[in-house]
């Protein structure tokens, strides 16, 4: 799993497809917005946009565009492809609307946030928009089990920079670096981040994905019930 099992106070949870499902929310939002304008929400229509989407994240992460353009471009461009003109914001500020009443959570999210809360300071990090992120982890019922939420929109860095998580570390009163653990999905956000700011992680790899021969997480977990034996907490807790 890992190495020798540390004191852990202080956990660094990402939020998409760590305690959120934001795949089935994604779908089930796109599907709704594709449909209030006419269209049928199709695999085809899914590629281009995931394709679409993907690079825009990608520019993003990397320095090359702003967060603006990613979200207000990315839908202009996916029907552009299909050799439609929309208003990418217009559609963009529905979307929002939409991904922000989701919030599926992912297997046992809820009953581990609630056990750790007891004896655990837990915090949430996240790439994802400051609003939504808030909304859907009140309607979760997850948001009080967090002392607070750190997003790349309101900090100005994105995950895995060294600012975002200098801001992180500076922002959490009597942070130590030891005692603190991230844990999320991503090996090149959550798990890369870590390891740049000298910051233990544990990878939740549920869906198999490739290791890298670069990126080495503390752990490697398949679920979050995993997380328990890190924490020292019972299965059953």
């Amino acid at each position: 799993m890992g190495s020798e099992k540390m004191g852990y106070k202080i956990l660094l949870f990402d939020l998409d497809d760590t305690l959120l499902d934001f795949t089935a929310n994604e779908i089930d939002s796109l599907n709704k917005l594709f449909h209030q304008h006419g269209y049928t929400f199709s695999d085809e229509l899914f590629g281009v946009y995931n394709s679409v989407n993907k690079q825009l994240w990608t520019d993003y992460e990397n320095g090359t565009i702003a967060l603006d353009e990613v979200l207000n471009s990315r839908f202009s461009e996916t029907m552009l492809k299909l050799g439609k003109t929309v208003d990418g914001i217009e559609w963009e500020n529905q979307y929002r609307e939409l991904l922000g009443n989701g919030h599926q959570l992912m297997d046992g999210a809820l009953e581990l946030c609630q056990s750790l809360s007891v004896s655990h300071r837990l915090f949430v990090i996240t790439n994802g928009i400051t609003k939504t992120q808030i909304k859907r982890l009140k309607h979760a019922g997850l948001d009080r089990f967090f002392e607070d939420i750190f997003d790349s929109q309101s900090i100005g860095f994105q995950k895995p920079s060294k600012e975002f998580f200098d801001y992180v570390i500076g922002h959490i009163k009597d942070f130590e670096i030891r005692e603190a653990l991230i844990i999320g999905d991503s090996l090149n956000t959550d798990i890369k981040g870590g390891l740049q700011s000298g910051i233990d992680t544990c990878w939740i790899n549920s869906k198999s994905q490739k290791s890298s021969a670069e990126i080495h997480s503390t752990y490697t977990i398949t679920s979050l019930a995993d997380l328990c034996d890190i924490c020292g907490l019972e299965q059953n807790a």
